[in-house]
Order: structure tokens, then C-alpha cells, then sequence
């Protein structure tokens, strides 16, 4: 008989990307068919990370770089950052698990979360297992700091922030960061998830972790290249932490963590700047188009800084994205986030933009007549 699993683990959900293309033109016969659902960037990646990755293609027998020393300089010199503060990951997502490994080492301890937020927060805390504490999110869908002060003990270790955050799109102000970090407990972190930095750099007063690790402050900031950068399929994720957080991140982390195909298609798209801006400037204008579709068919649409929209559409979710799924559109309802009236649709082309448009007025129209 084999020894058992932990019982935290069973009583986890594994996690639900969006559907794939492939999958949704089987099941209902479709050709063609738009995903709008995993904020993934519809311009795709730089011509110059193509390129790199092309070439380090052909080295692939050999094993990468375990320190990543190129990237990781690239990204300390590009952030203004040691090169002994920035870490390097299979994505933020195996970042957000090294965090929860180097802190969480008792149940007593606590992680405080928003809800609605990134689910891999709350997965570092089963894992440990620790105790998760979830805070609303406030009635504008954003992070409600304030309160999650409220919720601080001496038990507290990591305090997760996205900003903006997913699934909301919402951000906070420094004003706002700075209040929680002159409450934070002695031996508590906050975790700044920036995945979405670049789209949200224009939001007034908006925090850089970057500014806050140079300053000694209790503060983690993570990034990725998986967004406006569009190496999502490659998986790098990058941090900024004090020395100290570092060495115990490369003390814990696997080798090789980031392939050699990676680090060379990250360094390359790091500077491309052209390509960024040329992302970040098609994110704003899909974003306006997103909310206009919403309140075209009198959905709610929040004010997203990511790329993203998430609506309120006044009425169960779920069959409005089946509808959706037969026309060929595939986006994200909220009931999993327990938002059950509520969609989330990602940035595309402006073509896929328009199909989703025309998909979702004549969803609207044809449950109005049923």
C-alpha cells in the first residue's frame, strides 16, 4: 500500500485555464474560433524574441544556464535594480510556490488574500498548509487594503497583492500601499504582483515594487514576461527582493528553473521597447472597445489597467458564455470567482474584438426573445 497524500492536498481544485481552441471546434463542430479568455497578448511576441529563440533552438541539447546570469543581468540593469535582488522563474507562477515554501512553515500561519484574486495565492497557502484569510474585494472591485489591515496578527507571514488585479482589472494608489506597509507586522511580507505592470504605468500615484525593495521595505515584487512582453508559452517570471530573499530563493528552487530558449527570448524582448509600446497602446484602445461592447447590451463594465475587461451583466453568467462558446467565442464567467454574473473577456486583435461584439449583441438579442 502506498503512503498517503496529504489531505490538504486532495481538498485542493486543480487550477482551470481557459478552454483551448482545439478542444471548443471539436466539441461543437466550429472552425474558427477566437479565445478570448487566458489575457494573453494578441500582437504575440517581439520579432526579436522570435529571432533569439529561433537561434537558441538549436543548442536545446544543451542544458541552460542555471544562474541565468545574462537575463538576469539584462533585467537588474533594465529596473535599475543589483543584479543580487532580481530571481528568476518557470513563470510568476513558480514564484508565487517558492514564496509560499521559504515563509510558510507552520498551520498557525497566515497569508491574507483579496477575493476575488489570483487563485495561486491561495494554493501557496494550502499547500503549506496555513491558514488562507480571504478579504472582499470592496464594492468597486478593488483590493480593500484598509481592511485587510484589520485582519493582521502576529501570525501573519505573506500578504498578496495583484495590482491591478485579477480577475478585476482594479488598482491601488501608493497612498493606499503605504498605509498597510506602516501597519505591517514585524514578521509579515507583502508580495506586489505586478503582472500587468506595463498596461497600468498611466494609473495616478501608482506603486513600482522596484521603489520599494531599494528602500529596505518589507516588499516582494514580481513581474512577467508572459503579458505585454507575449512569451506567455515559454513561461518567465522575474522578481525583485532583498539579497537576502534571493540567496534563500536560489537555495530552495530547482535547477535549471528557466529554459535556455526562455532566457534567450526574454532578453531580447526586454529590449524591445517598440514592440512594448506598441502593445501597451493596442491593450488601451481593445480595453475602450471591451467596455463599449459591454455597455452596448446594458452590461456594467469596471475600469480595467490590465488587459481585460470584467462586466457585471445583471444576469447569471454561465449561459451567456455557453451562448458565447457556440458562436465561436471563448471567454471567462465568474461563477468560479464567485462572481456568477459576471464576465471576463481579454484583449484581442481588433478582428477578434469586433467577433466577440457581434457575438455578444446577438446573444443578448436572442435570450431577450426566448
Amino acid at each position: 500500500m502506498s503512503a498517503p497524500i496529504r489531505p490538504n492536498i486532495l481538498g485542493m481544485t486543480p487550477y482551470s485555464p481557459g478552454r483551448p481552441i482545439e478542444q471548443v471546434q471539436r466539441e461543437l463542430g466550429l472552425d474558427h474560433v477566437v479565445k478570448l479568455a487566458s489575457n494573453e497578448n494578441p500582437l504575440g511576441p517581439s520579432p526579436l524574441a522570435i529571432r533569439a529563440a529561433q537561434a537558441a533552438a538549436e543548442t536545446m541539447h544543451l542544458y541552460p544556464d542555471a544562474a541565468a546570469y545574462e537575463l538576469r543581468r539584462a533585467v537588474a540593469t533594465h529596473h535599475g535594480v543589483e543584479e543580487n535582488q532580481v530571481m528568476l522563474g518557470n513563470g510568476s507562477d513558480e514564484l508565487i510556490h517558492m514564496l509560499g515554501l521559504l515563509y510558510l512553515s507552520s498551520p498557525e500561519d497566515e497569508i491574507i488574500v483579496g477575493k476575488p484574486s489570483f487563485v495561486r495565492y491561495n494554493a501557496a497557502g494550502y499547500l503549506a498548509p496555513c491558514r488562507v484569510v480571504e478579504v472582499p474585494v470592496n464594492d468597486q472591485l478593488e483590493l480593500d487594503l484598509d481592511q485587510m489591515v484589520r485582519h493582521f496578527s502576529d501570525k501573519t507571514r505573506l500578504v498578496w497583492l495583484a495590482n491591478p488585479n485579477n480577475p478585476t482589472g482594479t488598482a491601488f494608489s501608493c497612498a493606499a500601499l503605504d498605509r498597510m506597509l506602516a501597519e505591517l507586522p514585524s514578521g509579515a511580507t507583502v508580495v506586489l504582483d505586478e503582472a500587468y505592470f506595463e498596461f497600468a504605468r498611466d494609473y495616478p500615484d501608482y506603486p513600482n515594487s522596484v521603489d520599494y525593495v531599494k528602500t529596505g521595505k518589507s516588499v516582494i515584487g514580481l513581474r512577467t514576461f508572459s503579458k505585454a512582453h507575449g512569451l506567455a508559452g515559454l513561461r518567465v517570471g522575474y522578481g525583485f527582493a532583498s539579497s537576502a530573499v534571493v540567496d534563500a530563493f536560489h537555495r530552495a528552487r530547482e535547477p535549471f528553473n528557466v529554459n535556455s530558449v526562455a532566457q534567450a527570448a526574454a532578453i531580447a524582448a526586454l529590449a524591445d521597447s517598440a514592440h512594448l509600446e506598441r502593445s501597451v497602446r493596442h491593450n488601451s484602445a481593445m480595453i475602450e472597445a471591451l467596455s463599449q461592447a459591454f455597455l452596448a447590451v446594458g452590461a456594467r463594465p469596471y475600469p480595467s489597467h490590465a488587459n481585460f475587461v470584467l462586466a457585471d451583466m445583471g444576469e447569471p453568467a454561465d449561459p451567456l458564455f455557453e451562448a458565447l462558446l457556440r458562436k465561436g467565442v471563448i471567454v471567462r464567467s465568474g461563477t468560479p470567482l464567485g462572481l456568477p454574473k459576471f464576465l471576463r473577456v481579454s484583449v484581442g486583435t481588433q478582428a477578434e474584438v469586433a467577433q466577440f461584439s457581434e457575438a455578444l449583441n446577438q446573444v443578448v438579442k436572442e435570450r431577450a426573445t426566448v
